[in-house]
């Protein structure tokens, strides 16, 4: 099992930034890829962007394209998500996932075993 801890989220100004953090606990993160998703109060849980396991490989949805940044520390077993020139649409509960290696549509999110809890993140236009 790794259970999934995220932190970072808030209220911030379109435009602002945050960076969201995931920590991880229970088996060897660095065995892992993760990902980010994010969910807005009656919409689907929609992928924000993966990296893999050594970090060489990431990928991002175009929403965030160019203003947000997937990166991991396997040493501290977290994952981070830099995010910059948020705006109001960005708004959702934000997800970390950990999973095995995702060589197909790594947006799918029963690709992933393990999920955190969520933390909120509201942007204000």
């Amino acid at each position: 099992q790794v259970q999934l801890v995220e932190s970072g989220g808030g209220l911030v100004q379109a435009g602002g930034s945050l960076r969201l953090s995931c920590e991880a606990s229970g088996r060897t993160f660095s065995n892992y890829a993760m990902g980010w998703f994010r969910q807005a109060p009656g919409k689907e849980r929609d992928f924000v962007a993966y990296i893999s396991r050594s970090a060489l490989s990431s990928t991002y949805a175009d929403s965030v394209k160019g203003r947000f940044t997937i990166s991991r520390d396997n040493a501290k077993n977290t994952g981070y998500l830099q995010m910059n020139t948020l705006k109001a649409e960005d708004t959702a509960v934000y997800y970390c996932a950990a999973g095995p290696p995702i060589t197909g549509r790594r947006e799918v999110p029963n690709k992933y075993d393990y999920w955190g809890q969520g933390t909120q993140v509201t942007v204000s236009s």
